[in-house]
């Protein structure tokens, strides 16, 4: 396919603009025209907006030569031309009506550009392992390792006859003997995308959707990582026990698994690219993909993955320098049984623990830089957040080392005092600059026209640790609105972009105009446990007490929402919640209600949410792509509507369009219902619906796609383009499937 050239630009001689036409006219003709007050410029305006159109038509249609510019629609017949096949689920695009954005993405899903370009290549190149690899990226986004499974079948040597040569040895007599059970980093890896001992055949087909086998002499998989690898820098770590210097690398407390820095392998070729071993996967490979860290991996390949710009680091007392390379040992720290030699750090990959031994003790902090394992960019965390809205007219206060403040109080207090006397505007930012944590109080107390953000800084995830300041009064990150009697178009707003907050809650009150939770972790339960069960299950993330606010919630993950207000002489709050997840805990705890179990006084707009416990609520305006696994009771069932969403049997709700388990019917809601990979916050699959979940929610969305928070990475209709492709690029007569790995 050609590419667009740069160098030849294309315009037309269209208007730009309504008056681009009336400007052409005599100035006589112009001030006349304005005498009789100006039809004849509305006549040119009317003519010029069609001429735009027409001219904007034409630069598409030139666009539309060429596969980088291409409209979606087009992307077929420019494939066509090549003996591209189209993906299942394209005619989707053109034919569903989807939210802002939702578009483009689902087209990328099921009919990348860069898959339609490399046709050609592709062509040449089929039945190679590292083109099915690439095909998975390009196709799907997801790294992938292609693996011969028929290396891997064992193969008996035949008895030798008295006079024959080694040339009449069998050429795989290395795949006759058993496992070696002296080699455990062989046995570590065993199975996988990186396994290289032999086993025998499996007569099961590696293309089986119900168990798959593919160890045969004709078995080939694909091994697919889904979940990406996220990143934490400089972020300080959770001390355990400061008596035995124990401590986790989540600031949280709870066990996490490390995951590997993966980059790009060159393709074959190319400067910097390495032969495979003899076509098989090695342990090196791993380097290449989000895998688990395993202590046997981190043990044999220490130098390759701890040190900056590495997997994983530990530092110490504030200081730059990493624990050196000499002082680390690998240990199993299971129930914290095991007690590192003095000046050890013991470090366990698996459960995200840290050990340190008598003279390597600690005394002013540890700091960690590692990755985690995620399926999305939710919640807080240091990835990039493009929908940031641009601020031109408030003033930015930043807030870490090396910056003005080191304290969010501080910085709000210098914007409180430069809004009162004149040298700020009514807009003001609160930007934290790292991944640190903050342990501060904060009672954000907003005048009428204030408009307050606190964020993250681009590549950061600040936490803010509320802890028990006061012991008279609740203790909570405080949003209150100072004054009565403010027009609503004046009421104070604030903005949370990016955060972690844990150990609290948020609790808003007074006339708030609005609070925007945006890329936030509001921790459910308030803290972990170590085995990520919640700290406080039954406390609230966010309370909205007697106060005006509307809450918007967007790409976060928050615990219980608490209304409390007077019912007879307010209106009902406003709650929008956007690709997120509500999580009380427990499918029978109250994930919006008020208190005593009452109904919130407040009408719930759902666009893509996962709702883990029960919601009673005044009203639900819209429910669609989304996933109640608790009741819904809403108690004015005659205001709005449910779409494309799973409600539990037994919910009162307004009416429904095509929900489930409604359309599989009353003898299927055992088998209709949603499963998770995990429900517990800071786990890798948490909220993430499991792939023995029914085929009606994975893919009951409007669009195809799974219902819930997870909606818009579109696996369904990645997973199918995938099997396509691998059926199109195999070997002939090759037994081909695809395994997930994560």
């Amino acid at each position: 396919m050609a590419a667009h050239p740069a160098d030849a630009p294309f315009e037309t001689s269209a208007p730009a603009g309504p008056d681009a036409l009336a400007a052409l006219l005599p100035r006589l003709h112009l001030l006349r025209d304005a005498e009789e007050g100006g039809p004849l410029r509305a006549l040119l305006a009317v003519i010029a907006e069609q001429l735009d159109l027409v001219g904007d038509g034409v630069r598409q249609g030139y666009e539309d030569l060429f596969v980088e510019t291409a409209a979606p629609w087009v992307l077929p017949y420019l494939g066509d031309l090549v003996g591209h096949r189209t993906l299942p689920g394209y005619e989707r695009v053109l034919t569903a009506g989807l939210h802002e954005g939702g578009r483009a993405a689902l087209a990328e899903a099921v009919a990348p550009r860069a898959d339609v370009a490399a046709t050609v290549a592709d062509r040449r190149r089929k039945g190679t392992l590292r083109l099915l690899e690439e095909v998975s990226e390009r196709v799907t986004g997801w790294p992938a390792r292609a693996v011969e499974l028929s290396r891997q079948v064992a193969h008996t040597q035949p008895v030798r006859l008295y006079g024959a040569t080694d040339a009449h040895r069998s050429p795989r007599a290395g795949r006759g003997r058993l496992a070696d059970l002296r080699d455990g980093s062989a046995l570590a890896v065993i199975g996988g995308p990186f396994g290289t001992a032999a086993r025998t055949v499996d007569v099961r087909r590696a293309g089986s959707r119900y168990r798959q086998g593919g160890w045969t002499p004709a078995g080939l998989a694909l091994f697919v990582w889904r979940l990406k690898a996220h990143s934490l820098t400089r972020s300080p770590a959770y001390c355990v026990d400061r008596a035995r210097n124990l401590y986790t690398f989540s600031i949280l407390g709870n066990d996490t698994p490390l995951v590997t820095r993966p980059f790009a392998e060159p393709s074959p070729g190319l400067p910097g690219s390495r032969p495979r071993p003899g076509q098989a996967a090695s342990a090196a490979a791993a380097d290449e993909m989000p895998a688990f860290v395993t202590r046997r991996l981190l043990h044999d390949r220490l130098a390759d993955l701890y040190g900056p710009g590495k997997s994983l680091v530990v530092r110490r007392d504030g200081d730059d320098r990493p624990v050196p390379l000499r002082d680390i040992v690998v240990a199993d720290l299971s129930g914290w049984r095991y007690r590192p030699g003095r000046g050890q750090v013991a470090v366990d990959p698996e459960l995200g623990r840290i050990a340190f031994g008598s003279r390597s003790a600690p005394r002013q902090g540890v700091w960690v830089d590692y990755r985690h394992a995620a399926a999305a960019d939710l919640g807080g965390g240091e990835y990039d957040r493009p929908d940031r809205e641009p601020r031109p007219d408030a003033r930015v206060y930043r807030v870490g080392p090396g910056q003005p403040y080191h304290r969010i109080m501080d910085a709000y207090r210098a914007w409180q005092d430069d809004r009162r006397a004149g040298r700020s505007g009514p807009a003001g930012i609160v930007e934290i600059t790292h991944s640190g944590a903050h342990q501060e109080q904060l009672d954000f107390d907003l005048d009428a026209g204030d408009r307050l953000e606190v964020r993250a800084a681009e590549g950061a995830r600040p936490v803010i640790r509320l802890l028990d300041w006061y012991s008279n009064r609740p203790d909570a990150l405080n949003i209150r609105a100072v004054g009565d009697g403010c027009a609503p178009h004046e009421r104070p707003r604030v903005v949370l972009d990016g955060l972690l907050v844990a150990g609290r809650g948020i609790n808003v009150t007074g006339p708030v105009g609005s609070v925007v939770v945006r890329h936030c972790t509001l921790v459910p339960g308030w803290s972990l446990e170590p085995g990520c069960s919640p700290h406080s299950p039954e406390e609230p993330s966010v309370v909205l007490e007697r106060t005006t606010a509307c809450l918007r919630v967007e790409h976060s993950v928050l615990g219980t929402i608490e209304v409390i207000g007077e019912e007879v002489s307010e209106d009902p709050l406003d709650i929008h919640l956007r690709d997120s997840v509500l999580d009380a805990t427990g499918h029978d705890r109250q994930a919006l209600s008020a208190p005593d179990c009452r109904h919130a006084h407040a009408v719930l707009h759902l666009h893509r949410t996962t709702v883990i416990g029960e919601v009673r609520t005044h009203a639900v305006r819209i429910a669609e792509n989304s996933v109640f696994t608790g009741r819904l009771h809403v108690a004015r069932r005659g205001v709005g509507s449910l779409r494309y969403t799973y409600v539990p049997p037994g919910s009162r709700t307004p009416r429904r369009h095509r929900c489930q388990p409604d359309l599989a019917g009353r003898e299927q809601a055992g088998r209709v219902r949603p499963l998770f990979a995990s429900e517990r916050y800071g786990t890798p699959g948490y909220g993430l619906l499991a792939d023995a979940c029914a085929e009606e929610i994975r893919r009951g969305a409007d669009d195809g796609a799974e219902m819930g928070a997870f909606h818009d990475l579109y696996r369904p209709q990645r997973e199918d383009g995938l099997r396509a492709r691998l059926a199109e690029y195999t070997p002939a007569g090759t037994d081909a499937g695809v395994f997930f790995v994560t």
